[in-house]
């Protein structure tokens, strides 16, 4: 599951939606719904994130919120260390090969030390 997925279930969750009932009003199928909350899709499209939005009538900060949580939801990423230091193909190389044996306290400490200041 992708943070994205999660946020949108949770929200989906919190006013008794059902996938099917959403999906139907935001235009897209309730399997498609299904993988993006379980996060088998990739990131939602700009379009998509607004129908979201107007969907469940979220207000400004709030929706700032998910658009950054989308721009960091793609469950396949691709790290190109192409041109850059040997240091950072290292650390790619090392977060690739050790990502699925980290515990989430220490996933949540290496994404706050990496995340931009306020954010």
């Amino acid at each position: 599951m992708t943070p994205f997925g999660q946020r949108m279930r949770a929200m989906r969750r919190e006013r008794n939606v059902t996938q099917k009932d959403m999906a139907h009003a935001i235009g897209v199928s309730a399997a498609y719904l299904s993988a993006l909350e379980g996060g088998r899709r990739g990131r939602p499209t700009w379009a998509l994130i607004q129908k979201i939005i107007g969907y469940f009538n979220i207000i400004w900060d709030d929706a700032e919120d998910l658009i950054r949580l989308a721009e960091r939801s793609h469950p396949k990423v691709v790290i190109d260390t192409g041109g850059l230091s040997p240091a950072a193909t290292e650390l790619a190389n090392l977060l690739a090969s050790r990502i699925a044996s980290l515990s989430d306290e220490e996933m949540a400490s290496l994404a706050e030390r990496l995340r931009p200041a306020g954010r």
